[in-house]
């Protein structure tokens, strides 16, 4: 297996993670339980921010979601009041194409490409010196958030992420 490889494998979890988030249209605000935690919109919003600012450092460009940082970024907190986010359905809709724009930069650089030094570098964040460490740990971060997904999912009476079945429990 190949470096690339194993990105896209994780680029595909955090993916799938993605389309579980989408169900949760009906409910983007629900909190997980009265101890407080992150609804489907902060999570939505925060992946997206990020996904964004791993383009500022693999590509150079200016993050497109610069504006919702103080909203989903680091230090933010969730809040109750719909009227705070830009519409659940623009982020996911906006996470998707830069998600694309991902798979799409390691269609064109491949394997070679992972070596890359990245752009620029987050001020005293290790890590992100090459172009397929940045990818990796922001499919990564993506994979980490669907814990609290799940979370989510389960307060809003849905299926958890993963249902095992009885062969694969008996296993």
């Amino acid at each position: 297996m190949q470096a690339i490889d194993a990105i896209r494998i994780t680029l595909k979890f955090s993916d799938m993670g993605m389309k579980y988030l989408g169900e949760m249209s009906d409910a983007p605000l629900l909190r997980p339980g009265p101890w407080g935690g992150n609804h489907a919109m902060w999570i939505a919003g925060h992946l997206t921010v990020v996904e964004g600012r791993l383009h500022q450092r693999i590509r150079g460009m200016p993050n497109p979601v610069h504006g919702w940082k103080p909203l989903f970024d680091w230090g933010s907190e969730p809040v109750d009041d719909p009227a705070a986010y830009p519409p659940f359905e623009e982020v996911l809709v906006k996470f998707k194409e830069l998600r694309e724009q991902t798979h799409a930069f390691l269609n064109e650089f491949g394997e070679e490409g992972l070596d890359r030094p990245t752009k620029c570098q987050p001020p005293g964040f290790s890590g992100f010196e090459t172009v397929g460490a940045a990818i990796i740990i922001i499919a990564g971060h993506a994979c980490g958030h669907l814990g609290g997904l799940n979370v989510v999912r389960a307060a809003a009476g849905k299926q958890r992420l993963f249902v095992p079945s009885k062969e694969l429990r008996a296993f």
